[in-house]
């Protein structure tokens, strides 16, 4: 009897300490954490500080690694949860890369701010806190991100029955415009933020627009004439370089000199990117350091080194989401590489993936499901971001639409919101958006 006691004394300790740290947590949590923490395949609920939500938390929700073959595993994906109130409509963030920023005290999404919404943020599949173990390449596709999504969306549904809206920028909104066509009773509205509709790896719409589009004649030239300065002092900007990367311990899949000649051809798709000032590009009066300085801050060289940190991107781009090329004739006679075909393959993609193969079926089907159907969408780009130049702005799927608009920024770059545009413009975006939010008789 007296083993038996003693069994039965050190079992209750051992349920104590199991059952007491979970009664510590639920107590740490808000109303919300503790309703987040009882959903299906959530765990490891924390709360957040925020100086905008009432209540906050960072969470994991259980995700398939296929969606489609449960066999294959599981995997642990991260998602940020700003809360306003039950009654309020739901901005889903469809991130395209991590979801770090979120985990700010001061974070808050545009549409939240003006509309005074709830925000689900997902963080990517293969992304920081979401990168499954192991890496299986094969598994990240975009149809497996977007049921990701839908899975995020019919859990907290639960929760937030009112309106959602989806919402991301550059690969986010990609990615809320793939949603949409996959999924398009998930959510009641779109918004994607200076989204390409990328046709191929090397999509060939982007070269052009830098070469004979983008700003001015005169402006254009400017920049390239800041090129051509870099490649005309290569023999002593390359020294630099190579002294820099030793230092970062960056390493590359090509030589040295290559690295230079590509970090010169990426100079126009960065300035022209984000807007950079058009009047401080440094000029032939300038010294071989101050050019250097300049340069290497506007491209990194980190882009083409084996460490960095974003190599799912490119593995994403060479597979399903396509990226841009580079045009060389005006540098001929300075380049040390043969062609600057192939690129993204040769430099940017992991041990493993070189093989890789771009399938054009997500963008046929994107295509196919804005050319039949008009939801409610507004796509918002700045026209001189590089970017613009494959997104979906003058396609013949945009014209004749009553719900599907899109809104081009003069002078606007990949920085381009709706609290960029002028106004009268601000307002209307504002005012169809609020518009869609209003209760109807089904909502």
């Amino acid at each position: 009897m007296k083993n038996s006691a003693s069994i039965m004394k050190s079992a209750l300790w051992l349920m104590l300490l199991l059952v007491l740290p979970l009664q510590i947590i639920a107590a740490s949590l808000g109303e919300v954490g503790k309703r987040l923490a009882s959903l299906p395949g959530v765990s490891n609920v924390e709360t957040l500080k925020s100086k905008h939500f009432q209540e906050k938390y960072v969470f994991f929700i259980n995700q398939l690694l296929d969606a489609k073959d449960a066999s294959k595993g599981n995997f642990e994906q991260r998602v940020i949860l700003c809360h306003r109130g039950f009654d309020r409509p739901t901005v889903l963030v469809t991130e395209g890369y991590n979801a770090n920023y979120g985990l700010r005290e001061g974070y808050i999404e545009e549409l939240s701010e003006i509309f005074n919404t709830n925000i689900v943020l997902v963080e990517y599949r293969y992304f920081d806190k979401s990168m499954p173990t192991p890496c299986l390449w094969q598994y990240l596709t975009v149809e497996n991100s977007l049921y990701d999504l839908h899975h995020v969306n019919q859990t907290l549904r639960t929760m937030y029955k009112g309106k959602w809206i989806a919402t991301g920028i550059s690969k986010g909104g990609q990615t809320t415009m793939f949603y949409r066509s996959y999924f398009p009773d998930d959510v009641d509205i779109s918004v994607p933020y200076v989204a390409p509709l990328n046709r191929s790896v090397e999509d060939g719409r982007h070269e052009k627009f830098l070469q004979h589009k983008v700003s001015t004649k005169e402006n254009r030239q400017k920049v390239l004439d800041f090129q051509l300065l870099l490649f005309k002092r290569k023999a002593t900007l390359l020294p630099m370089l190579d002294e820099y990367c030793r230092k970062q311990h960056y390493t590359f899949n090509a030589p040295i000199d290559e690295i230079f000649d590509f970090s010169v051809l990426e100079y126009a798709f960065a300035f022209w990117q984000w807007g950079y000032d058009i009047n401080k590009i440094p000029t032939a009066t300038a010294t071989d350091r101050q050019v250097f300085d300049y340069w290497i801050n506007m491209c990194e060289p980190n882009y083409f080194a084996n460490q960095n940190t974003l190599i799912s991107f490119n593995v994403h781009a060479a597979r399903e989401l396509g990226y841009y090329g580079y045009y060389t004739k005006p540098f001929k006679k300075y380049l040390s590489i043969k062609t600057a075909k192939g690129y993204l393959r040769r430099l940017m993609l992991p041990k493993g993936t070189e093989d890789t193969r771009f399938e054009p079926a997500l963008y046929r089907h994107t295509v196919d499901y804005l050319t039949h159907n008009d939801p409610k969408m507004v796509y918002i780009y700045g026209d001189i971001d590089p970017w613009s130049a494959s997104g979906v702005y003058g396609l013949p799927f945009t014209k004749n639409k009553q719900n599907l608009h899109v809104y081009m920024l003069k002078g606007g770059s990949h920085s381009t919101r709706i609290q960029s545009f002028p106004k009268p413009t601000r307002q209307e975006i504002i005012n169809l958006i609020g518009g869609w939010l209003e209760p109807t008789a089904d909502n």
